[in-house]
């Protein structure tokens, strides 16, 4: 059944592929990956496969390929992407030898890529299962880890008409769990190879931090000033914060939108009462004038928070929240959206007292007053922000120790 449902969603990614840029550049990706190892691999190496969806999870596995590319440097890295938001945007990241789509997973297709690479060892971050590159992986005795990952009883393995396909979990010779209701999950059908070892995304924010950028025009924009950083933001959250700031001059804005179109940053400024200045066109003189600086373009939001004293986290309106610990490893308060329940490092946040959610202006409208009006607030709530982060720190650590 599975293969059948595989060779169906093949179907429907070549047809649609015909209409859609994003799935075009997958799919000519996928076939042009046996070219790509072809002409790459070195059958007298020993390779290391990584295997990243996306790009969240491929920020998840990086501080495991440095610290073995560090520890290790006679093992070859392979990284492979399902999704062009991950492929398209770390293609030529030089932490790994060889990089490409993941065929899709056939079994002609896994037959083919397994013999190609011959990994001694793989990586699966956080989700993704393909059940015959897991079932070849484990006839040939190679071992598979599976790093960051996370259940939650909703997921089909745990369902009584999943029970076939949770035979999958069975070739994954170790999960290295967020928390210990994953590694309960696992146990209560029998996999007991689990441990709990937290999350590597703390690991790699730190390493972020502490590569951080100094931006002369957001250090000046925000000189003497209280400034709420607000990155990855949607329409709605802009309606929040945007009406409460046009309001209250007492604070100053920087606006780091998830999406950078002249259309999305017309909408933006069309919303705006207070004087603003865009990233690529400020001077430190002009940045010093405006209340709102808006950052049209990409690579800077992980620097840009340290420049503020509280931060808003985009996507809680919508589909879900972006990134809380880039902004909360600056010790400074996060506030969010309520769709953040499936986060697991944003409930932590907030059970420490470094998280904040909002449901709508009046809300976001209190929780701002306090920080304004409570500078004691304010700073305990940074502290404990920045200490949630530090404190959950080490995954990456324990995982290799574990499998090295």
């Amino acid at each position: 059944m599975y293969n059948i449902l595989i060779y169906l969603y093949l179907l429907g990614v070549a047809i649609y592929s015909l209409f859609d840029k994003k799935v075009r550049r997958m799919w000519r990706g996928e076939r042009e990956a046996f070219g790509i190892l072809k002409a790459n691999v070195d059958p007298a190496e020993e390779y290391v496969w990584f295997h990243a969806a996306s790009l969240g999870e491929f920020e998840q596995g990086r501080p495991l390929m440095e610290r073995l590319r560090q520890e290790h440097p006679h093992y070859k890295i392979l990284l492979t992407f399902f999704s062009p938001s991950g492929y398209e945007v770390r293609k030529n990241y030089e932490g790994a030898d060889i990089i490409c789509y993941l065929p899709l997973d056939t079994p002609v297709n896994a037959l083919r890529f397994l013999r190609l690479v011959k990994p001694v060892m793989a990586f699966f971050i956080k989700y993704e299962f393909w059940y015959n590159y897991l079932h070849i992986l484990k006839h040939r005795k190679v071992p598979v880890y599976s790093v960051s990952s996370i259940f939650r009883p909703g997921q089909v393995f745990f369902r009584w008409y999943g029970h076939e396909y949770a035979h999958v979990l069975r070739c994954v010779t170790h999960f290295f769990v967020q928390n210990e209701e994953s590694r309960r999950l696992l146990s209560d059908i029998g996999i007991n190879s689990a441990t709990v070892v937290g999350d590597t995304r703390f690991d790699r924010v730190l390493q972020i931090r502490d590569a951080a950028k100094d931006l002369p025009l957001a250090e000046a924009f925000g000189r003497g000033h209280k400034v709420l950083v607000a990155g990855s933001s949607w329409p709605p959250d802009e309606e929040v914060f945007i009406d409460y700031c046009n309001e209250h001059p007492e604070w100053k804005i920087i606006i780091a939108p998830h999406v950078v179109s002249n259309d999305h940053l017309g909408q933006i400024r069309s919303m705006l009462k207070m004087p603003s200045v865009l990233y690529t066109e400020a001077t430190e003189e002009t940045v010093a004038e405006a209340r709102c600086l808006i950052v049209n373009c990409y690579g800077l939001l992980s620097s840009i928070y340290r420049y503020g004293q509280v931060a808003y986290v985009g996507g809680g309106f919508g589909v879900g929240i972006h990134n809380v610990l880039e902004a909360a490893v600056w010790d400074m308060p996060v506030i969010f959206g309520p769709n953040n329940k499936r986060f697991q490092e944003a409930q932590g946040l907030m059970e420490a007292g470094g998280g904040f959610e909002i449901d709508g202006n009046e809300a976001f409208r209190q929780l701002m007053e306090r920080f304004a009006n409570d500078d004691a607030v304010l700073r305990k709530a940074a502290l404990v922000a920045g200490d949630f982060v530090k404190g959950q720190a080490g995954a990456t650590a324990r995982i290799m120790d574990a499998v090295m």
